[in-house]
């Protein structure tokens, strides 16, 4: 059974959030606050199998019909819905004369939010990408009334690189554009040796997806002070902001940080090194400029790509390799998986994690479900005071203090009366013992 990490936690707000892993499980984990905010596996979904480890995912968790695309090892691509986990139809992503799946592996996985509306079916998007670079843009139909079994799949499919292998992909908030990452090939065979070739490795280029065209390739790095050129290895990328494809962010395998802004220029217009191990996973923030960054030792950190400045280190290091980053849609709240076989939660205001959860296996993707919500369930996560608060209570505190000072002002006169009666009681102690003194001295005489 899995077991929550010893680690004291605070706990998570009412949240649900599904996994995938290397053995091609999918693993439902809920947090609800009648159970103390902690996180635990309700549901698994699929039977442990190598050959069908899953390679992405991706959701669509609208209220209405949600979706769930998985991509598994074989080059099959399963429509799940997320609530039950009950199977709605599976793709084939090899293409007739292609490359086998397990030489074009799925490495980039999307299922658009926008679709056709219709009475008796509904119309999707799905956009995959392999190691090759062939992208495939594939609509089909989920009829609500039972599983197609001979499902209408219609595709168009493109290369997005002449050579090389593609590592990443992402499509932006608006869902016009995606863009593609990789590195160069790795090497071939010269009399049983393993050669490097040095040639130029995939840099990332924006694709329109609506026009089918490359609108924008990234530059090549300069070399350095020796003259060696590095080929660019790209592991991860996102885009900066859903509402602005302009701008993204890519990490490397040389554990660099870079931000393009294409419309400024074709090198990075930010450039950093995060520690020393290759950047695995980036995810963006809501507030359009704030990244979450983990790599291959198990750092996980966010950082201002503004300017570039770390703003600072998630408490709690991870045991493995950082697979995926998921920021939750609505909570303060980002979940991170990878080779350690934990889920873990963490609060985006403090950096302290929430919770965790062991899950047995490497896992390789998490994903939220937004409209997962307790009625009336208070959040764990507490926001800090306002201003406006802090204004209130300075002022109430104040007036309080005004209203004491009639108050502090009486005790001091009553100090004052009660000093002036002890004057007059020793002069009177005074006046007595002379008085005594005198009628000693006539008694004597």
């Amino acid at each position: 059974m899995p077991r929550t990490s010893t680690v004291e936690c605070a706990g998570c707000p009412p949240i649900r959030a599904l996994t995938f892993d290397v053995l091609g499980l999918v693993k439902v984990t809920e947090a609800r606050s009648n159970e103390g905010g902690i996180p635990k596996v309700v549901d698994r979904w699929g039977e442990p199998d190598s050959s069908k480890c899953i390679l992405a995912a991706s959701i669509d968790d609208r209220k209405s019909g949600p979706l769930l695309a998985v991509a598994r090892k074989g080059g099959l691509i399963e429509i799940i819905n997320p609530l039950n986990g009950h199977p709605c139809l599976s793709i084939s992503n090899i293409i007739n004369g292609g490359p086998q799946a397990g030489d074009d592996a799925i490495v980039g996985l999307h299922l658009f939010k926008k679709q056709n509306l219709d009475v008796s079916s509904r119309s999707r998007t799905l956009l995959t990408c392999t190691t090759k670079g062939n992208a495939s843009m594939s609509s089909f139909e989920v009829t609500s009334s039972h599983v197609d079994s001979t499902p209408r799949v219609s595709s168009r499919t493109w290369n997005v690189c002449a050579s090389g292998n593609i590592l990443c992909s992402q499509v932006d908030g608006n869902e016009n554009y995606a863009l593609f990452g990789g590195c160069l090939a790795v090497g071939m065979m010269n009399d049983g040796f393993l050669v490097f070739s040095l040639r130029k490795g995939v840099e990332v280029n924006v694709w329109d997806l609506e026009q089918g065209t490359k609108i924008w390739t990234a530059k090549s790095p300069p070399k350095n002070s020796l003259g060696i050129f590095t080929p660019t290895w790209f592991t991860s990328a996102t885009f900066l902001s859903k509402d602005d494809h302009r701008k993204f962010v890519a990490g490397t395998n040389s554990h660099q940080v870079r931000l393009y802004d294409i419309s400024a220029q074709r090198r990075p217009v930010v450039s950093f090194d995060f520690r020393e191990t290759p950047v695995k996973a980036v995810s963006e923030d809501r507030d359009g400029y704030t990244v979450y960054i983990g790599n291959g030792s198990g750092d996980l950190a966010s950082v201002d790509m503004r300017t570039g400045k770390l703003l600072g280190c998630f408490l709690g290091k991870c045991s493995g390799s950082i697979r995926s980053i998921a920021r939750h849609p609505e909570l303060p709240v980002i979940a991170s998986c990878g080779l350690d076989s934990y889920l873990r939660f963490w609060d985006i205001k403090t950096r302290k994690p929430l919770s965790a959860v062991f899950l047995k296996q490497p896992l390789t993707s998490v994903v939220f479900d937004s409209n997962f919500a307790e009625e009336g369930a208070p959040s764990s996560v507490v926001d800090p005071p306002s201003e406006a608060q802090n204004v209130n209570e300075s002022q109430v505190g104040d007036d309080d203090e005004e209203g004491m000072q009639p108050l502090k002002r009486k005790k001091k006169s009553s100090k004052n009366s009660k000093g002036s009666k002890k004057l007059k009681s020793k002069k009177r102690s005074k006046r007595d013992k002379e008085e005594m003194d005198d009628d000693d001295d006539d008694d004597s005489v």
